[in-house]
């Protein structure tokens, strides 16, 4: 089981590390999306917003045969849309950013912003989707076992809870990986398996393709979460009816829930209808609760998301794995259990590399295994919060009005990921770790002041008008950047320990060990 343990973390240690920083940073995907956009005013949901938006799509996309609205809420400030237009690249969609009052496209700097970290952390993003799910599908995988056999491995499980010993070099580091993985295991092993429930339908889809043989994907979606048929234009046209009594009656079926989403298909047809959403914090499933009414008339044609006992049970596990149903507290815990499942992983990769040092050293020769590790380690965990902060510069720096500007943040965060990969070429370990944790501390730090100059808002102006999201974003880069430099510092002050000095009898010398920080 410690065999087993060790290489199913080590194997995919890098991916795992990605993955998990990653999806710490997309539970604050609307932070994240708002602070990227920082023409954006501070607004709040209301009741008006459905009307709104369905009068701007009247007037943006009259033609379109589906509508997709994301209404604001208390961390969205901004109306999201989508439209199908058959003469749009890629998918045959269209979006804009709408201004919850007014209906009108927000004039805002093009960007992924947070959501550029949730895609990243389920489908990475060079790679195609299709091969980054099936990536992070296997990955995921061999964190599952690779938790299941630590806990059989460590015995001393509950004693290594309570147990930390600072200044001890490998010791320590041993402990802290320990304390990681204890303190949070309940979310390591809810996040693992939940993260496999999503692909289920890839990775195990043999049992949907016989219960459902034919057109696989309609029949089950209707039965598992009642989906409606879709309706056919009839080339009739008719008016859509007014949205606010509808949203009334949503409201009314789904006492103090907000509206999340909402759907036209067919708008300006007879055949026209439209379906409201329940907001996804409403609840902890994922599974959704709909209402589908007739465009034209009206009237309630059908409800969905209430009776399916299978479905609910996969919505429960979507839910708990995104965690859009946690207040600020239980978003903050998701946080730090994240943050802990980054150490977990970041630790077990280095102990691995240190172990097999001092072994190497002992005999003389370090081998080419043992430096590939070192070099990825110092890429991969050095330097992807580097990356992370090379993105948010980005967002500043790169002109308002660049073409394929969004992309062009995405590329500046793998160019700068890159150049971590190449710098331990021409640097020894441990400097190689001090400058790029140097790096990523400097650019976290410096971000807000970059931000002030840029946009001329700076953290004390967002505090004195109550805008807390933009504010509370600043003083967490502020605290990202003090920890990265505190590891800074810990490796730079480091002295390796001399490997044991006793050897045999055509045995090399002691070479030092490039142990970690103590």
């Amino acid at each position: 089981m410690a065999w087993l343990h060790t290489w199913t973390g080590l194997l995919v240690g890098w991916v795992l590390f990605a993955v998990f920083l990653t999806g710490t940073a997309a539970y604050l995907r609307p932070e994240i999306s708002y602070w990227m956009r920082p023409e954006l005013a501070l607004s709040r949901p209301g009741p008006h917003n459905a009307a709104v938006a369905v009068a701007a799509m009247q007037e943006i996309a009259p033609a379109s045969p589906a509508w997709f609205i994301t209404l604001p809420d208390a961390r969205e400030t901004t109306t999201r849309v989508f439209w199908r237009d058959p003469a749009a690249r890629g998918r045959g969609f269209r979006s804009e950013v709408l201004d919850p009052d007014t209906g009108r496209p927000v004039a805002a700097r093009d960007t992924l912003g947070g959501e550029f970290f949730y895609r990243f952390h389920f489908q990475l993003h060079y790679v195609s989707v299709l091969w980054g799910r099936w990536i992070v599908s296997i990955c995921t995988m061999f964190m599952l076992v690779a938790i299941v056999s630590g806990v059989i491995t460590h015995r001393r499980i509950f004693a290594d809870f309570f147990t930390f010993r600072p200044g001890k070099g490998q010791r320590s580091w041993l402990d802290g990986h320990n304390v990681c993985a204890v303190l949070a295991l309940p979310y390591h092993l809810m996040i693992t398996y939940t993260g496999l429930v999503l692909f289920m339908m890839m990775v195990m889809p043999w049992g949907v393709g016989t219960a459902y043989p034919g057109d696989q994907r309609a029949a089950f979606n209707a039965e598992a979460f009642g989906n409606p048929p879709q309706r056919q234009r009839t080339g009739s046209a008719a008016p859509l009816v007014p949205i606010a009594p509808l949203v009334q009656e949503a409201q009314r079926h789904w006492p103090g829930s907000a509206i999340g989403r909402i759907v036209v298909a067919n708008p300006g047809d007879s055949s026209a209808t439209i379906q409201l959403v329940r907001a996804d914090s409403a609840r902890i499933s994922n599974n959704a609760q709909s209402l589908t009414f007739d465009g034209a008339t009206g009237a309630l044609l059908h409800a969905s998301g209430t009776d399916r006992p299978a479905a609910e049970l996969r919505g429960v596990m979507y839910g708990l794995h995104i965690g859009r149903f946690a207040g600020p507290l239980l978003r903050a815990l998701f946080l730090l259990s994240g943050l802990a499942g980054t150490v977990m992983v970041a630790t077990g990769c280095i102990l691995w590399a240190v172990k097999q040092r001092q072994q190497a050293a002992r005999q003389g020769r370090i081998g080419f295994g043992t430096r590939l590790v070192e070099h990825l380690n110092i890429a991969a965990i050095a330097g992807l919060p580097f990356a992370m902060a090379a993105f948010f510069w980005a967002n500043r720096l790169l002109p308002s009005g660049m073409a394929e500007r969004a992309a062009w943040e995405v590329h500046v965060f793998f160019i700068a990921w890159g150049l971590c990969l190449l710098h331990p070429l021409f640097r020894p370990g441990r400097r190689a770790w001090a400058e790029q944790l140097a790096a990523g501390a400097a650019g976290f730090l410096l971000l807000p002041a970059l931000s002030a100059v840029s946009t001329g808002r700076h953290l004390l102006a967002t505090l004195e008008d109550g805008d807390m999201v933009r504010a509370g974003f600043d003083l967490g880069l502020l605290a990202c950047g003090v920890m990265l430099a505190g590891l800074c510092w810990k490796v730079a002050r480091h002295r390796p320990a001399p490997a044991p000095s006793g050897r045999t009898a055509g045995q090399a010398p002691a070479r030092p060990v490039a142990d970690l920080p103590q």
